[in-house]
């Protein structure tokens, strides 16, 4: 009797020891796939924070690009407003010059006629 009161006491222990194991290695299992969800999830806003990175980083080059362009094209027009404002400058000064002609012309020619008038 007491020999097997013993064997159904061990063969409980035993099942016992059996269901926790089986509830271990469900519990690890469920650990691990909870482990890997997360770990999946965390990955995916990395992948994404590094797919928005290099956009950035490829705008951000683009757009250098561009301003240095625009800075080339900036200078280049403000050479040219300079050139054609000393355009206008020598304009002026042309300007001057044939009104000074013209006045010492007018005044030779008016010396002219009255040495004219003068001697008919």
């Amino acid at each position: 009797m007491l020999s097997r009161l013993l064997k159904e006491h061990q063969a409980k222990q035993n099942e016992r020891k059996e269901q926790q194991e089986r509830r271990r290695r469900e519990a690890i299992s469920a650990a691990t796939c909870l482990t890997e969800a997360l770990v999946d999830h965390l990955n995916v806003g990395v992948a994404q924070a590094y797919v928005n990175q290099r956009k950035l980083d490829h705008e951000v080059k683009t757009l250098q690009v561009q301003a240095s362009q625009f800075s080339k094209q900036t200078a280049q027009w403000i050479s040219m407003v300079e050139g054609f404002n000393q355009a206008l400058k020598e304009i002026g000064d042309v300007e001057n010059w044939a009104r000074s002609i013209e006045m010492d012309m007018r005044t030779i020619a008016t010396a002219l006629e009255y040495v004219h008038k003068g001697q008919l």
